[in-house]
């Protein structure tokens, strides 16, 4: 069977016109510089720092509170040791909304989903309920790291030389866990103040003890902001911020991102003026131009070229005995992820390639869309293949139709979809409409990458506990495959990870269009239109092992099986699924 080779691939090409990267300025890293006078105290003083709270929880706990905060432990208890099913779903693309009160029944409560209501949603008050998610979210396996996590927070005569390594997603678990058990203490004004964490994490190091404190005042933070109390939520941001930091650990960077995200949710919900004024439409451009943040995420994060790779293996072993092929990239940005495919095609000697075109399809950005289609003709020259490239740009995907494309009747064609799909759900009607597009072209195969996670949920503490997690694992990545002053991995974190959690956690309705759904929904909705999942074959499978062999921290990066398509994870959790479907 023809694989696709991992070729030499001279990146500067695809570089354009960035030769190299401006400084970022302070205002636009936000790099909180300021002297933090907590980050000097020592362990034994930890405890002062909740003196922060106490005033609050006595100004704002009542027995009518503390019978509720009672009631709804017990509720959270009976779910903790639940599966998490939201994916498991009969309906697209919107997951369940997880409802925990005293009087529901034990077990997950699924609703409807509907598309079309974005702009009625509302959030659920379900308080510390949400955090049931913390045991089981974003899990792919078991890992032999867990067995150390429960060492370190079981064992109070650990040596600090054999503390582990506990990764971000390890660390907020515990956070979580710790957090619900504080809170449900808080049932007396003489025991709501002790400590959150005591002797249990002894066996940790001063700084995990201080990721889990900043942790602790994020949580904290959130369910104020769900119960509407905005002045102490806006206190325990305060905190929070002043602890995190834009350029600190992985915990750090996170809980200043979801802090100021968190403040931003306030801003809106009073009507005031946010700090920070963003340019969406300049975000969306810069997501499709030809970046060095683009670039280097694709050399230095394993997740892109583990699935490309994949996608594209499926595409050659799918188009096999084709001389025309046609492949229509539904998110073309730097072309770089049709370099693989165009070099396997160009070594085929069984049957050669006659013609191999590509056809991007765009509504903005058009001057970088023909730039790519450039440098994949200059690329394709190299390797002496037949290649044309076509645009179809129009200034609103709803105008898209199939005749749009120019197919010809010898053509076989292949759809790509990478990460794309997802930019429609807050859309119903332009979801729909692509997928009757594509469902027109004919195509022998379509491939389908996503991101696998569930931030859709209509109650905000749901969503942002999985993005919580969700992204404290791109930070730990970042972390392992990154020098923290890399100046474009700061550029990724304020221009993409930054504001891609600030609309996911501050927006709702039609402007939170940051969403994912999870690939169990996306099947679900995938046969609305006649599609059949096919199986990746032991080929691609065996492309995307080979691609993680080349990165100095591929063994972090886990590849399973999920039914017919293939997940790629980082340490344990998901990031991204790929999935090839037909049509009947």
């Amino acid at each position: 069977m023809d694989q696709i080779p991992i070729p030499t691939i001279d990146f500067s090409v695809f570089q354009g016109g960035h030769n190299h990267v401006q400084e970022c300025g302070r205002n636009e890293l936000i790099n909180n510089g300021a002297v933090d006078p907590w980050f000097e105290l020592d362990s034994e003083d930890l405890d002062s720092l909740y003196t922060v709270f106490d005033l609050k929880y006595q100004d704002n706990t009542s027995d009518k509170q503390v019978q509720s905060l009672e009631d709804q432990q017990q509720s959270i208890s009976d779910h903790w040791t639940q599966s998490d099913d939201s994916s498991n779903m009969d309906l697209p693309l919107q997951p369940i909304q997880i409802q925990t009160t005293p009087k529901a029944s034990n077990g997950i409560q699924p609703q409807e989903p509907r598309l079309d209501n974005f702009h009625g949603e509302k959030t659920n008050s379900i308080s510390l309920a949400s955090l049931e998610l913390l045991n089981n979210c974003g899990r792919l396996f078991k890992k032999p790291s867990e067995e150390n996590l429960s060492n370190a927070l079981l064992s109070n005569e650990a040596r600090v030389s054999n503390i582990p390594k506990l990764s971000t997603e390890e660390i907020l678990r515990v956070a979580g866990e710790r957090y619900i058990q504080y809170s449900t203490q808080r049932v007396d004004g003489l025991s709501m103040f002790i400590h959150p964490y005591a002797s249990s994490l002894s066996g940790l190091s001063i700084e995990q003890t201080k990721d889990m404190e900043l942790v602790h005042l994020l949580l904290a933070a959130a369910e104020e902001v769900d119960q509407q109390q905005f002045h102490l939520a806006s206190q325990s941001i305060a905190h929070c911020l002043w602890k995190a930091s834009a350029t600190g650990n992985p915990i750090q960077r996170l809980c200043f991102y979801f802090g100021e995200a968190l403040q931003e949710r306030i801003d809106r919900e009073i009507k005031r003026s946010p700090c920070f004024e963003r340019k969406l439409g300049f975000l969306s451009n810069l997501a499709l131009g030809n970046t060095p943040e683009s670039l280097t995420c694709h050399t230095e994060i394993p997740f892109s070229q583990v699935m490309q790779f994949a996608g594209n293996q499926a595409i050659v072993e799918n188009v096999k005995g084709a001389t025309k092929i046609h492949l229509v990239d539904f998110n073309i940005r730097s072309g770089i992820q049709c370099t693989g495919l165009m070099q396997a095609l160009s070594e085929r000697r069984d049957c050669p390639i006659e013609l191999l075109k590509i056809t991007a399809i765009g509504h903005q950005e058009k001057e970088k869309i023909e730039e790519t289609g450039k440098r994949l003709q200059s690329f394709a020259k190299s390797l002496n293949l037949p290649f044309s490239f076509d645009m179809v740009f129009m200034s609103d995907m709803k105008d898209l139709k199939a005749e749009s494309v120019n197919v010809k009747a010898d053509e076989t064609v292949a759809v790509y979809c990478y990460t794309v799909l997802r930019t429609m759900i807050c859309r119903q009607d332009y979801l729909d409409n692509t997928m009757r597009v594509i469902r027109g072209l004919r195509p022998s195969v379509v491939v389908v990458c996503e991101v696998e996670a569930n931030h859709n949920s209509p109650s905000f503490l749901n969503r942002f506990v999985e993005a919580l997690f969700f992204y404290s694992v791109l930070f730990d990545c970042f972390e392992d495959c990154m020098d923290r002053d890399n100046l474009v991995r700061k550029r990724i974190e304020v221009f993409h990870i930054g504001e891609g959690i600030r609309n996911m956690v501050a927006a709702e309705g039609a402007e939170r269009f940051t969403r994912n759904v999870k690939l169990d929904v996306w099947r679900a909705y995938f046969v609305r239109f006649g599609m059949v999942e096919m199986e990746l074959s032991e080929s691609s499978r065996y492309q995307a092992n080979l691609i993680l062999k080349q990165f100095s921290h591929g063994s972090s990066c886990i590849v399973q099986n999920d039914g017919k398509a293939l997940l790629v994870g980082w340490k344990g959790t998901p990031i991204e699924s790929v999935s090839i479907w037909k049509f009947l």
